[in-house]
């Protein structure tokens, strides 16, 4: 196993703490920047969106570059944004830090993953690629929990402190171990423009779209749901961050042997689930053991779609798999500042925290909706697998 493999798993961890660390903080940042939680939680939403809009943008910005050069450009965009976001006094500081931050994401994991595959033989580069991808999945199971537990102790701000330092043992990990490749096939970014004509594409997108705005809308608002409704300490959020970690896991594995079975009926059930266990967190919150078996179910449940969005993406963009790949991660991350916000609407105009969950139940059936248009629409052909099952 290449040892930049490792490097860039532990970058992927990095950039996955960071994005998404702040939800179990939430109460934390907007009781010390004296906003509310919805303003917080477009904290989260500023991230996503950077991450929707600077993708492309840093795409094509980085497609004449050498890869790892381009990689190297791109972490320290990362350490960059996290040393703001540590030292940030504000709110306004703070969203510009976040918005910084996200644009290296990505990108990062586009060309990333292109650089795994290169490191190992042909029959070993989609175990490369999902290796990398680990990272992100731990992000979710240890860096998250980790990452809030140390913002209890030490104030909110530490956490992004710790990932910067991540940062810099990544960089310095990929300029050692990164091998500089003379001869790299270039992406012919004309030609996968002219893919993006399918009006399926279009629409699988949207389904991702309306997928990660269910998950977020009740993921973003998790910690407050937890400390205000369920009446649960700080450190009882960690731990509950950790459990929820475990269900994205097991989720993500459960997925894929789903979508490898029937990918429409899947992601069709996946959502129809979705919504019925968003809905009952509901009813579930005030309860901590009810609401942590529910948390646990929500999260399996929600992760178990995302390899088979990876593939319904895929299916209508073999023509153009590095933009695909892109718009994909670019769709997720729409769907997050989509969910944070109609989640943070939701309590804003009174309705209260207990409303976040059958906002997402709601945005669940619009996108198993949306998934039955998207089936009627694919081609005939057999989909292309993605390397990886990864979102965000």
């Amino acid at each position: 196993m290449p040892l930049a493999l490792l490097v860039l798993a532990l970058s992927a961890f990095a950039i996955g703490t960071t994005e998404f660390v702040i939800m179990g903080l939430l109460p934390d940042v907007a009781r010390s920047l004296a906003v509310s939680i919805p303003s917080a939680g477009w904290l989260i939403s500023g991230y996503a969106l950077g991450v929707a809009i600077g993708a492309p943008i840093m795409a094509v910005a980085t497609a004449s570059l050498p890869r790892k050069r381009a990689l190297l450009i791109l972490m320290s965009i990362f350490i960059v944004g996290n040393v703001l976001c540590a030292i940030a006094g504000s709110y306004g500081f703070l969203m510009a830090a976040r918005v910084i931050t996200s644009l290296c994401h990505g990108a990062f994991f586009g060309i990333g993953s292109v650089v795994a595959a290169s490191l190992v033989p042909e029959n070993r580069k989609a175990s490369a690629v999902a290796l990398m991808f680990t990272g992100l999945t731990l992000a979710n199971v240890l860096g998250v929990p980790l990452g809030t537990a140390l913002g209890h102790l030490a104030g909110w701000q530490m956490p992004f402190w710790g990932v910067a330092v991540l940062g810099v043992l990544s960089l310095i990990g990929l300029w050692v171990v990164m091998p500089s490749q003379r001869v790299e096939e270039k992406a012919d970014l004309r030609a996968e423009i002219g893919e993006l004509r399918s009006a399926g594409l279009w629409v699988a997108l949207s389904t991702t779209v309306l997928f990660s705005a269910a998950t977020f809308a009740l993921f973003t608002y998790v910690a407050p749901l937890l400390e205000e409704v369920t009446q649960l300490a700080p450190q009882g959020v960690t731990w509950s961050l950790f459990l929820i970690g475990l269900g994205l896991t097991v989720g993500n594995i459960l997925g894929g042997r789903l979508a490898d079975w029937r990918l429409g009926t899947a992601l069709t059930g996946i959502f129809i689930a979705l919504a019925i266990v968003s809905a009952i967190v509901r009813w579930t919150s005030p309860h901590l053991i009810p609401m942590e078996i529910n948390l646990f179910l929500w999260a399996l449940v929600s992760f178990a779609a995302v390899p088979g969005l990876q593939i319904n993406v895929m299916t209508f963009g073999k023509g153009a798999p590095n933009l695909v790949a892109t718009l994909n991660i670019g769709a997720f991350n729409v769907g997050n500042a989509l969910g944070a916000w109609a989640g943070g609407m939701a309590i804003d105009t009174g309705f209260g925290l207990q409303a976040v969950p059958l906002v997402a139940a709601i945005l669940a059936v619009a996108a198993m909706i949306v998934t039955r248009i998207s089936m009627r629409l694919a081609p005939k052909a057999d989909p292309v697998p993605p390397a990886a099952a990864a979102c965000c």
